[in-house]
């Protein structure tokens, strides 16, 4: 048997420990370093017992992984693509691939003028529920779809110092929904319209709400809604429902009963996904196209600055978000 793919790690946060958890137990995948400036990030992961480095170009040059995987918070993601593309190494950034879709733009530029691979992590085109409703939508089955619905609650919010960088509620949450609709139906997002419920309840942030409601007119005709939320007691949930003139069918794909079960075996066989595609140089980092993806499975960093503009649009909109 092969050799596992070598992933180096950059950042030990919340999001960087689940993707650690996701590859705990692959085969193909390995998470061989991690890079994490803050010593008690550094810390939470020294059980993991991989060794951990305080810069990305320690992690490089000690390491050399196969591959580089990007957990950092979003308004960093730019700086550093730009560092690991220097590198030559292929990349897989956890969404949104920055906090605007010109910092995505200027993503997919600096990978291409590096000849890497850049493939953005929107792990839900890796569940298998979400592809089989996919595949449902292009055959016909559902006939022709006038509304997808997609549902994004949290159980309780981030921390305020978090929120303040993530870019807003339709940055951080509602770019999964967006590229969600762009990917199940094959259409790209035309004009949004929004409104917030409520401003931030108990760590009030500036530039960002609890929740969120939006509806976009879709290149197809389609209407894509998308319900965003910080506060769901029971704990995280998302969903999506299809309604077509040939039948309506709802994927409950993230349940708070089964926990973080159905995320972890996204994440793990995105991670595996990446690993199989990453020698293809150059491949899914244009900055143009439509509602597809690129080389594999995986998102492209054009279907990223979609998502973020859709996002821009949804948080123009909204006063208490585009204020400054």
């Amino acid at each position: 048997m092969a050799a596992p793919f070598r992933l180096g790690l950059v950042g030990a946060g919340r999001m960087g420990r689940t993707h650690l958890r996701a590859l705990a137990g692959s085969e193909l995948v390995t998470i061989a370093a991690i890079a994490e400036p803050a010593p008690h990030a550094r810390e939470s992961v020294a059980a993991a017992g991989v060794p951990v480095h305080a810069s990305v170009a320690e992690m490089l040059e000690r390491s050399a992984p196969d591959g580089v995987l990007i957990a950092a918070p979003s308004d960093l993601h730019g700086h550093i693509i730009a560092e690991v593309a220097a590198g030559g190494f292929p990349i897989l950034c956890e969404k949104p691939c920055g906090v605007s879709s010109a910092q995505a733009s200027a993503a997919a530029r600096t990978a291409r003028a590096a000849g890497v691979r850049l493939q953005i992590a929107y792990w839900r085109r890796y569940v298998p529920a979400l592809q089989a409703l996919r595949e449902q939508i292009a055959a016909g089955d559902l006939g022709e779809i006038h509304l997808l619905s997609c549902y994004q609650w949290d159980e309780a919010p981030p921390a305020a110092a978090f929120r303040a960088h993530s870019g807003g509620i339709f940055i951080d949450m509602g770019v999964h929904e967006f590229d969600q609709l762009r990917w199940l139906t094959g259409q790209d997002i035309g004009t949004v319209h929004a409104v917030a419920a409520g401003l931030p309840g108990t760590e009030a942030v500036r530039g960002d709400v609890d929740s969120a409601e939006l509806i976009a007119e879709l290149s197809g005709g389609t209407v894509g809604f998308v319900s965003l939320g910080r506060y769901h007691p029971p704990g995280d949930m998302a969903a999506a429902e299809v309604f077509g003139t040939g039948g309506t069918v709802r994927c409950d794909f993230l349940d708070p009963a089964d926990g973080e079960r159905a995320q972890l075996d996204a994440l793990r066989r995105q991670a595996e996904d990446f690993a199989a595609t990453a020698g293809g140089a150059g491949s899914g980092n244009g900055a143009n196209g439509g509602a597809g993806s690129g080389q594999g499975g995986g998102a492209t960093a054009a279907d990223a600055v979609a998502a973020l503009e859709a996002a821009e649009q949804a948080t123009a909109a909204v006063p208490a978000l585009a204020s400054p």
